[in-house]
């Protein structure tokens, strides 16, 4: 496999570092890669900048930073405007419309504004979910790991009261992803 370096932005409370710690545990633990995961945020608990990078491999990974990402996620006009410089030429900008306004900055990279908070609210009706319907459209966008194994993670990892909206919330990522998917 090619190495897959994931970068997830926005802001603290979103579960962007969750995402991130879910796409690693599952390249790891049920598709046997390499995967590094690190995280940075503001000192605030909510509310503040947060970033997490996913390294996925075939191969040992030397430094865990995901220096030009192939795919770089930006949840806030915040992280959109700190980042959005950093995508690999060619890459996956992936925004939500409701948050990033990416107007008046050029990317050489796929940008991709799909409404996953606006589609959470109406078919689910609880934000907390947001975090893991961008993993499912990542992981649609991408395929860097099986859909079945963030499913197995997400079932190791989520309680068992909330455990179907996030597999709900996880499908209906990869469902508005679909139609964009290479």
């Amino acid at each position: 496999m090619e190495r897959c370096r994931l970068v997830f932005s926005g802001s603290g409370g979103q579960g962007v570092i969750t995402a991130a710690i879910i796409l690693a545990e599952a390249a790891v633990l049920h598709e046997g890669l390499v995967a590094t995961q690190s995280q940075s945020y503001g000192p605030e608990a909510r509310g503040g900048a947060t970033r997490s990078d996913v390294i996925i491999s075939d191969s040992p990974i030397r430094f865990p930073k995901a220096n030009q990402p192939n795919v770089l996620v930006c949840l806030t006009q915040e992280a959109y405007n700190k980042f959005f410089g950093i995508i690999r030429p060619g890459g996956i900008l992936l925004t939500d419309p409701r948050y990033v306004k990416p107007e008046g900055s050029r990317v050489d990279a796929r940008l991709l504004q799909l409404p996953l908070y606006r589609e959470v609210m109406d078919r689910i009706g609880k934000p907390i979910v947001y975090n893991i319907c961008m993993l499912g459209a990542v992981v649609e966008l991408t395929g860097v790991v099986q859909p079945g194994s963030i499913q197995k993670v997400l079932q190791n990892r989520i309680p068992p009261g909330v455990l179907d909206i996030n597999l709900e919330a996880f499908a209906l990522g990869r469902g508005i992803a679909a139609p964009f998917a290479v």
